[in-house]
């Protein structure tokens, strides 16, 4: 009777072994995969930041002395902007396509208000900009040219225009989250 005894004991301890070590490697896995969930979506980054206060870029040469009779050195001219509108995250702020005396174009965010997030980008695109949860996965859809990562959630910015972008293939702006394929917020461009 011990011997049987004994032999259902060590079962039960045995069993008890398994389920542990089965539910520690359940357990490390689900921890590593949490781990690298949180590292590829950094939702920290919902809470962080970032502001950026750039000045309209200067031209390239400095004004000559203005002689009688001949027009001042012409100055920025504004092409087209337009107003940004929230899509997946409270966005707000305003649009410009700016020339600069140089003959340079900048696309020009002031007063930007958005939330931070993974792998934001701006972009140029050919897409129209709908308001609600229709316009946030459209962007990447048609025609669009990245022009940079997005340097702060907050404040004024300027990203370069590459001289081969025809603006006439393109009708709107988005803050794109490229990790998610997803517009934080876009604005359409109204040509001035």
């Amino acid at each position: 009777m011990t011997g049987t005894t004994t032999g259902a004991v060590t079962g039960t301890g045995t069993g008890r072994r398994r389920r542990r070590r089965l539910l520690t490697g359940v357990l490390v896995a689900a921890a590593l995969v949490l781990g690298a969930g949180l590292y590829w979506a950094e939702p920290w980054k919902l809470w962080q930041n970032s502001t950026v206060n750039e000045a309209l870029p200067a031209p390239s040469t400095a004004p000559g002395p203005s002689r009688p009779g001949t027009a001042p050195a012409p100055g920025p001219q504004t092409l087209a902007q337009g107003s940004l509108i929230s899509h997946e995250h409270s966005t707000t702020g305003t649009v410009k396509l700016v020339r600069l005396p140089d003959g340079s174009r900048t696309l020009r965010l002031e007063d930007l208000d958005t939330s931070s997030g993974p792998d934001l980008r701006v972009w140029l695109t050919d897409a129209p900009v709908k308001e609600g949860a229709d316009g946030w996965f459209v962007f990447d859809d048609g025609k669009h040219v990245s022009l940079g990562k997005l340097k702060g959630n907050k404040g004024d910015q300027n990203y370069e225009i590459p001289a081969e972008v025809d603006l006439a293939d393109y009708s709107s702006v988005t803050i794109w989250c490229d990790r998610f394929d997803v517009s934080f917020g876009a604005a359409a461009l109204q040509r001035v």
